[in-house]
């Protein structure tokens, strides 16, 4: 027994040994040069795919779900920001002259000012060159920068359980001055300017530093408020009363006139076929080869409006310790 016992253990020890040296020689070629691996596949273009109907006319069903921004969620994936990937899915919607409605289903807490009114234009722009309707839909969330792209639909529904509203500019910053006095560090900046180094989170802020901030977010509400005021036609008296940030189910925000129906992402399609005078027509969604689309709820692998606030990384968002301006509802 005890000589099957050593031999075992050799035979294991010999194996691992033996991987061992494939991984550093595969390592070693890999560094060298030598040989190039891809341990993924080349991303594919996107495709069309039909998840509804039927019929020669087309609407195009964009999904804007999770934190609306110009960067990657998580290190595996590979699909471009949502930025880029709406606007790669509108260029192709634009060429296809079957495509007679634009129906946005959006999931979104909201993100960054920029991404935000990046999409809202790239949608206004395509809306402009088509000359074709658009419905935006709210699923479970609608807040901030995503009611910032909601208002682009020529009618908005919303779920009776939605949660939308949070009109306005938030600036997230971190303080990290105690933390770093307590374990010893300490953090000198040399300037070329007093606010240089505006909002750094290793030092106290100056009250003349949060009245420049202050300044640049009401500029940035301003905008919001602009664009909610085009999109919407409100009463001053209506939007003075969503303007404080606070957030709305939807039959509220249908009291307020944010949104124009409470109803469900099937009310959403019959709309846009009404504006877009049609009878029979395929709702379809843009999706990469291996993505599997099979209906209207379909995902397009990005994280829903909930589970985007429970994985929403507070160091991501101030990008190593710089404020960041957001149109964001972050309870």
């Amino acid at each position: 027994m005890t000589n099957t016992f050593v031999e075992s253990s050799f035979a294991r020890f010999s194996a691992r040994w033996t991987l061992c040296n494939v991984l550093v020689v595969l390592l070693l070629l890999l560094t060298s040069g030598c040989i190039s691996v891809s341990l993924f596949p080349a991303k594919q273009p996107f495709r069309e795919k039909t998840v509804q109907g039927s019929g020669a006319d087309k609407v195009l069903l964009l999904s804007v779900s999770g934190i609306i921004s110009d960067g990657k969620d998580g290190l595996f994936n590979r699909d471009d920001n949502m930025v880029a990937r709406i606007k790669e899915e509108l260029a192709l919607a634009a060429e296809d002259e079957k495509i007679k409605a634009l129906l946005i289903r959006i999931n979104s807490p909201g993100g960054t000012v920029t991404a935000s009114d990046v999409i809202y234009h790239e949608i206004m722009a395509f809306k402009e060159t088509r000359k074709i309707p658009v419905v935006s839909v709210i699923m479970d969330l609608g807040a901030s920068g995503g009611y910032y792209v909601a208002v682009t639909g020529d009618r908005i529904i919303a779920h009776p359980t939605s949660v939308t509203g949070s009109v306005g500019v938030i600036m997230l910053r971190i303080s990290a001055e105690g933390l770093l006095q307590k374990i010893g560090v300490e953090a000198s900046a040399i300037k070329s300017g007093a606010k240089k180094d505006i909002g750094s989170p290793f030092r106290p802020m100056t009250e003349d530093e949060r009245a420049i901030f202050q300044t640049m977010i009401n500029g940035f509400f301003s905008r919001f408020v602009e664009v909610v005021t085009r999109g919407r036609s409100l009463p001053a008296d209506q939007l003075k009363m969503v303007a404080d940030g606070r957030v709305l189910t939807g039959p509220q925000a249908l009291q307020l006139g944010l949104v124009d129906q409470v109803g469900y992402l099937d009310d959403g399609i019959a709309a846009a076929k009404k504006l877009a005078g049609l009878t029979d027509a395929r709702v379809v969604m843009y999706a990469r080869p291996d993505a599997y689309k099979n209906n209207i709820y379909s995902l397009t692998g990005e994280p829903s409006g909930w589970e985007s606030l429970a994985r929403l990384d507070l160091m991501n968002l101030v990008r190593g310790g710089s404020p960041q301006f957001m149109y964001l509802w972050m309870p």
